[in-house]
């Protein structure tokens, strides 16, 4: 069963930048993978997804502001967000694309203040 480990996130002032990381206990070369998030008060939401094979996909809200990618060689994936803005605050995890139930982590908080 692989184990997802997110980190990366903090503190950022509106406009400022955070890369997040998604370390993965076993190989991951042949999922798709996604970034999710969860705002305070609010429902899980896909933020952006990415096929085996580096095809993309975001949720408008963070189409030209974030970028996700992969290294399937580490195991690993990443999500560059720039231009943040309050919304973007929430516990991001990361998790298969579609996500399956068992593979939730602990998430990296990200929050947006100034």
């Amino acid at each position: 069963q692989v184990q997802f480990v997110e980190s990366g996130g903090g503190l950022v002032q509106p406009g400022g930048s955070l890369r997040l990381s998604c370390a993965a206990s076993g190989s991951i070369f042949s999922f798709y993978m996604g970034w999710y998030r969860q705002a305070p008060g609010k429902q899980r939401e896909s933020v952006a997804v990415i096929g085996s094979g580096g095809s993309t996909n975001y949720r408008d809200s963070v189409k030209g502001r974030f970028t996700i990618s992969r290294d399937n060689a580490k195991n690993t994936m990443y999500l560059q967000m720039n231009s943040l803005k309050f919304e973007d605050t929430g516990v991001y995890y990361c998790n298969t694309g579609p996500p399956h139930d068992d593979y939730w982590g602990q998430g990296t908080q990200v929050t947006v203040s100034s």
